[in-house]
């Protein structure tokens, strides 16, 4: 796996000239090694729009990206800490990925600027509104910023809701390193994708609700008789959480 790490993006930076070359070159690596190594399987329902769209995903874990980009191709939007690890970062760059510094208010203005003049080069761009990952049943609150940058350049916005069916596969507040070895540990990775339809309003806070509520009612229909996470359990250490936080203080 270490080898599949430093290996893709040495690839990207050597035949990854272009766009379209660096894009085509991420899918089928990730067709061809990322989902069998870590043998990921997906069931996928409706597919990407044909003209370029912002493309809003719920956030369950670090693998959501890989398997988003398996049936898209799209600049991706993610925290700027993954542009510290060496030759990663440039393999990242290569082949389509914007930098945010979620805490600073100035690298947030600038990311939405380049979402848009990506978006008017004619690419799709794939954003996590979430801002973390979350292991609730629905989605966390979505941030506005990129809806409303949608809305203001008639912009479509395209939800895509994705589920994993164990409890295992979900990032559960701990670093990379352990939430790796836990996701695949077991043999198997099972997750569902769907893509909803092409979304567009003059209001950003209206389009960010409408495709929070896509993406809630779809995960609600992936989640009957097929997922194994136990979400009380997520609840339950939150509750702990919060008690002994409120205990310090």
């Amino acid at each position: 796996m270490a080898i599949f790490l430093l290996c893709y993006p040495l690839l990207i930076l050597v035949f990854g000239k272009t766009p379209e070359q660096a894009f085509r070159l991420r899918r089928r690596w990730i067709k061809y090694f990322a989902l069998p190594i870590l043998n990921i399987k997906c069931q996928v329902k409706g597919e990407a729009s044909t003209t370029p769209a912002l493309y809003v995903c719920n956030h369950r874990s670090f693998s959501d990206p890989i398997i988003n980009c398996t049936f898209l191709d799209a600049y991706v939007i993610a925290k700027a800490e993954i542009a510290n690890y060496p030759i990663i970062n440039k393999g990242a760059e290569a082949t389509g990925v914007l930098w945010v510094k979620r805490e600073s208010v100035k690298s947030r203005n600038a990311t939405r600027e380049k979402l848009v003049e990506t978006l008017l080069r004619g690419y799709n761009v794939l954003v996590y509104p979430e801002g973390t990952v979350g292991v609730t049943p629905e989605t966390l609150k979505f941030s506005k910023g990129t809806f409303i940058e949608a809305a203001k350049n008639n912009i479509p916005v395209v939800p895509i809701a994705l589920e994993y069916r164990d409890t295992k596969d979900l990032w559960q507040g701990t670093n990379f390193l352990q939430h790796y070895f836990k996701q695949f540990a077991s043999w198997r990775t099972e997750v569902k994708m769907s893509f909803g339809p092409a979304m567009t309003a003059d209001d950003g806070t209206q389009l960010s609700l409408d495709a929070q509520a896509w993406i809630n009612a779809e995960l609600k229909e992936m989640q009957k008789d097929w997922t194994r996470v136990d979400w009380g359990e997520f609840l339950e250490e939150d509750n702990q959480s919060e008690t002994i936080t409120k205990k310090q203080d």
